[in-house]
Parts: structure tokens; sequence; C-alpha cells
């Protein structure tokens, strides 16, 4: 089935649809028993990991099954289609698609499909079950580019058969610019391991010093282990509808507000590699603040797609919180912690939370703008920022408290 394509960034489109429930599954608890495979495991699959995720969701909404009149299906490594899914969920939407993977369009897809009236709630569920089906990423084998070239996503050609050594890369020219030391990177993974620490179902959550990070083993030199996002099954359910129903429902709705996208469209390695996507980043911050009607100083808490430390650095320089070179310093500063200027990844990111391709990262903006984060709750969180950022293009979101 064609993915939808993601609606242009408009004012009019902005708070159209709010999210009022979320369901996720046991990462943490999920992640050891596949690492163990006690006698009697059996590796969960796309479907019951969607199941799961849906019914903690619809839990979560106050709502019914016969209040579902829509479904979103974002599957990484393949799943059901729509209406096959919708038989599992035993609903029986008018409104159901196969929406791309990443945390980017599927959002906006469903928005402007909301705001057009063609549904009026909407299930959106994200599953992957990479571990279990043994997927690696990089290698000569690798086949995440799936009917492309070899070369034409990873550059075999050169060995960068991964993203890591794109992140590699980018790193040896931040060092070589802004006269950074490979340990200095610990701060990074120490700080969301933190926030990891204090997150119940995050898969990491043992305390992380830099001796620890320095003693892991390289991925891809300059880059550790610790520098590098995780490798886990799991799943997302997102359930969002009209403002108007939003209110009548047990939560304070989290309104999606603005959104943005930008790609590299020529000289891609200086633009990766020199500028680390920042004229992406400034052009797609600036459509979603646009479209949201706020500014970039607005923003309270801020949940990057940190596929690796330096990556997530180079989205808090990329959009503007900090001035390029300025990141590491300010998270060494307590900059990104729950009480530093600009909270960042307080459920630990996809380096110690878990990986689910940016909507971990939404479920938790909810969390914090409902205020029910809990000892990561950022205080009087109002106004947030999602980012999926590629290695060849960006997708900021932005969030904002709803009133019931």
């Amino acid at each position: 089935m064609p993915q939808a394509i993601m609606p242009p960034p408009s004012p009019g489109l902005s708070r159209k649809a709010a999210i009022v429930g979320i369901g996720e599954t046991d990462y943490h608890t999920d992640y050891q028993a596949a690492r163990s495979r006690a006698p009697g495991y059996e590796a969960p699959s796309v479907e019951s990991l969607s199941l799961a995720a849906f019914e903690r969701a619809l839990a979560d909404s106050g709502l019914s099954r016969a209040d579902i009149d829509g479904l979103s299906v974002s599957f990484t490594f393949g799943g059901p289609p729509p209406m096959e899914m919708a038989a599992l969920l035993e609903i029986e939407p008018g409104f159901a698609i196969a929406n791309g993977n990443i945390m980017a369009g599927p959002l906006p897809v469903v928005c402007a499909a909301i705001a057009e009236g063609k549904a009026r709630t909407v299930a959106m569920i994200f599953a992957v079950a990479s571990r279990s089906i043994g997927k690696q990423f990089g290698g000569a084998s690798d086949a995440m580019a799936e009917g492309m070239p070899a070369s034409y996503y990873y550059f075999h050609p050169w060995g960068w058969s991964s993203q890591a050594a794109h992140w590699a890369l980018m790193f040896s020219h931040y060092q070589a610019t802004y006269n950074v030391r490979e340990e200095d990177l610990a701060a990074v993974a120490m700080q969301v391991r933190r926030h990891a620490s204090a997150t119940p179902q995050a898969v990491m959550q043992t305390p992380m010093t830099s001796t620890d990070y320095m003693a892991s083993r390289y991925i891809v030199r300059p880059l550790h282990l610790f520098d590098i996002c995780l490798v886990n099954d799991g799943a997302v359910c997102l359930i969002v509808t009209t403002p108007e129903r939003a209110r009548d429902l047990p939560h304070a709705p989290v309104e999606v507000a603005g959104w943005g996208e930008a790609k590299i469209r020529n000289r891609k390695l200086d633009t990766m590699v020199r500028q680390r996507l920042r004229p992406q980043m400034q052009e797609a911050g600036g459509q979603a603040l646009d479209m949201a009607g706020v500014a970039l100083a607005d923003i309270q808490l801020f949940e990057g797609y940190d596929a690796s430390t330096i990556h997530l650095i180079n989205q808090i320089e990329g959009f503007g919180f900090v001035e390029p070179g300025a990141g590491i310093d300010f998270c060494k500063d307590g900059g990104m912690a729950v009480d530093g200027r600009l909270p960042t990844n307080t459920g630990g990111g996809n380096l110690s939370g878990s990986y689910m391709q940016g909507w971990s990262q939404v479920a938790n903006v909810v969390r914090q703008l409902r205020h029910e984060a809990g000892a990561q709750q950022v205080a009087d969180a109002r106004l947030a920022m999602t980012s999926l950022v590629q290695t060849d293009q960006a997708h900021p979101l932005i969030f904002a408290r709803g009133e019931n």
C-alpha cells in the first residue's frame, strides 16, 4: 500500500487534533527476557506487541473500541496490512492507512485526516520486533534499504555499512573543529542514562560513569557502545481525536501544534558531516514554530532522536537551542537535566530508554504535558518539541498542553 504523504505545515492545521491516549509495551522486562531467553521463552510478534500497546492506549484514553473510527499502522520490518490489524484489534475503522514508520510524517497525516473529517478518533500503532528477528544494522549483508543499490544509503564503497559510520565521521569532524576529546561525549550518554535510571520501563537503568563509558567497546571509532542507540522490540499506540472530543476525556489533551520537514537536496556529505544538517533543522524548525505560532525560546522540553550521542548534540545545536560547538558543555553544565534550561530526553531516549524510531519520545512528551511524568516531571511543562532527524532530513513536531 502506498505511504501517505505528509501535509505541508500550515497554521490552519495547528491544534486541530489532540493525543488523548498512549500505550507502550514493557521495554525493560521484554528486553531482559529476550537477552536471557529462559526455557519456554517465546519472542513477541509485531501483532502481539501492537495489541498490547493498543489495549493500554485505549484504557488510558477512556474511550471504547466503538469510538475508534480510524487506524494508522506503521511497521519498520513488516506487519499486517491495516484491515488485518483492525480485525486483530476488533475495531471497524472507516479510515485505515499504512503510514510510514519513523515518527515524522505519520502524525501530521493523521492530524490532517481528522481536520478534514475523514475520521474522528484514530488509533496510531507503531511496532517493531527487530531484536526478535535478529535484525543486524550494518555489514555487507545489511538489507535495510531493500530494493535499492547497496551504496544508496550507507555508501558501501567507502566502507560505510551502517549509520554508526555516519555519526562517527560527524563526531571526528566535530572534534577537530571544536577541540573536543573523545571522553567529553560521555557526558551525553551519562545524562540520558540518569534519566533512564529514574524511568521504570527504560531498557537500560544501571547508572553509568565516565569510566564505564570509556571501557565500553568501540562500535565505529571514535564512538563507543554507549554512544549508539538500542535495538529492542516494542510498540507504541497513540489515540488521536478532535480537540472538542478531547475535552470530555480523563486526561489533559496534548495538542499537535506544529510540524516541519526539510531534506538534503545536494552535497550530502558536506551537509551531513560539516554542517551536521543544521540548514535542514533551521528550515524545518522554522516551519514548525511558525505553524504553532510560538518561538524557540518558548520550548520547555526537547525530545530528540538520539540515534547516537553526537546526533543529539547535533539537534540541540542545529535547532538553535545553543550555539554550534556549545552543546557538550551545555550538557556537562546540567542544561539537559530535568531541572536544566532545556530538559532533554527525560525518559532515557533511544540510547537508554527504548528505540522506537521517535515514537516513544512522543509518548514521553504526552506524559510530561499531562504532568504525569513522576520523578522526571518538568515543572509546569506546557510546550514541547520532538525531532526525528536522520542523516538526510529533519522532522520536528511541536506539542502544546490543552485544557479539558
